[in-house]
């Protein structure tokens, strides 16, 4: 049988349909009972009259629960008086498919009545919220948006492995896991094979999957495990180029979101999906520090001078918009000390950016150093030795110029939809004190 989705209804009047979903709600009166069914598409009203001809049903319903789940067969018909889209549902059959056995330990229709914490113990209950749902729908379609973009421009999908033999850099931020007779770790990212597919000759690559980072941070916007949306590309001429495709990538996806969701969005979330307009304001990285510290009096830190922290992003963010109207801003002229040994550099600087929107970081995007002398130098300088002789080895057989970015798909679900924190936005939220459910 077809699932019929609730917001479809309408072209179902006066026909006979089944309908299946949760009780959102039972009132059950003198002369009439109620019952508000929902799926994740939206609600509808079933009403049962309570006469010699429904006895059966009513008997039902006196035994239904709020939260279990029913199939009911039944005409729809139009009523004006019914507030719930002016429709309801007659049934002459209605059939238990689970029932609700206890009370329900957080009341996920008011997520401010219980901590986030909590909210997490029962995430499988707190999902049913309908912003959470409606979360999950944006995030889709975001990243399908985006998926669809690279695919029409030439782009090939890649799935690179997940257990890996050495850290990708310093080993500081992984996980150990027992391999066999062996130590292995958890991928922090793709960076070193969607690299390898670069000296393969795949031109354009991208991939959706999991990557797992072991760092403490108990922040807004760090996890220990979320899913990275990542991107390389070779014959890559600039900074500025790579920067470019990035802006179209970020418009395509936000424009589908605000066709096909903008509404719902400003009414659950009160946020306003921007389209932004090209280019992004492009600030240096000490161009920055001299209009913070004049216009907001902030003085970098000594031990973060050469890169940006919070603050500094959050400041970034508040002069982008007053100045330029915008949600977006790209920090430039990083110092070496502070990027991966895999950025390329030109005269001293590496070639890269940091994205900001709504005052955090998105992503970082670079060309990579592609000439083999000049990278072992690199690694070599930065202290990394057998870590990074694989990665290495790549390099020697020609590889074209090239760059790329991640995009953590989390967090620009919690920046797209402001929810403040990334235990809003993920499915399952995963950090140093929790693993559970």
């Amino acid at each position: 049988m077809k699932k019929i989705y609730f917001n479809k209804l309408n072209e179902y009047l006066n026909q006979e349909i089944t309908i299946e979903g949760f009780i959102d709600s039972i009132r059950n009166l003198q002369y009439v009972q109620f019952l508000v069914v929902r799926d994740n598409t939206g609600k509808v009203q079933v009403t049962i009259e309570k006469n010699e001809s429904n006895v059966e049903l009513n008997k039902i319903v006196d035994n239904l629960t709020v939260e279990g789940t029913v199939k009911i067969t039944g005409k729809l018909v139009s009523n004006e008086k019914v507030k719930l889209n002016g429709m309801e549902l007659i049934p002459n059959d209605i059939i238990e498919t689970s029932k609700c056995l206890d009370e329900l330990p957080i009341n996920y229709k008011d997520s401010k009545s219980s901590s986030i914490d909590t909210r997490l113990n029962y995430r499988f209950l707190d999902l049913r919220n309908e912003k959470n749902i409606l979360m999950f729908k944006v995030q889709t379609c975001l990243i399908n948006a985006m998926r669809e973009f690279v695919l029409n421009n030439n782009f090939v999908e890649i799935h690179t492995p997940k257990i890996i033999s050495a850290a990708s850099e310093s080993g500081s931020d992984v996980f150990e896991v027992n391999y066999f007779d062996r130590k292995a770790y958890l991928a922090q990212s793709p960076q070193f094979y969607k690299q390898m597919a670069m000296c393969s000759g795949f031109d354009r690559v991208f991939e959706v999957a999991p990557a797992f980072r072991a760092e403490k941070s108990n922040s807004y916007r760090h996890t220990t495990d979320f899913t990275s949306f990542d991107i390389e590309m070779s014959y890559m001429e600039s900074l500025d180029e790579l920067m470019d495709f990035e802006e179209n990538l970020f418009i395509a996806g936000l424009t589908k979101v605000k066709e096909k969701y903008g509404e719902d969005i400003k009414k659950l979330f009160n946020v306003d999906v921007v389209i932004p307009s090209k280019p992004f304001p492009r600030i240096k990285l000490e161009e920055l520090y001299q209009i913070l510290e004049e216009k907001y009096h902030y003085k970098m830190n000594y031990e973060d001078v050469g890169d940006m922290n919070a603050e500094t992003e959050k400041l970034a963010y508040q002069y982008v918009k007053e100045k330029y109207h915008h949600e977006f801003v790209f920090i430039t002229d990083f110092s070496a000390k502070k990027r991966a040994f895999y950025h390329k550099r030109v005269n001293g600087i590496p070639q890269g950016a940091d994205l900001i929107w709504k005052g955090c970081e998105t992503t970082t995007l670079a060309l990579r150093e592609h000439r083999y002398d000049i990278l072992c130098e690199q690694a070599k300088e930065k202290g990394l030795g057998k870590d990074v002789e694989f990665y290495l080895e790549f390099f020697k057989y020609g590889c074209p110029p090239h760059g790329g970015f991640a995009l953590g798909v989390d967090r620009i679900t919690m920046l797209l939809l402001e929810t403040g924190s990334l235990k809003e936005t993920m499915f399952l939220f995963r950090g140093p004190t929790r693993l559970e459910p």
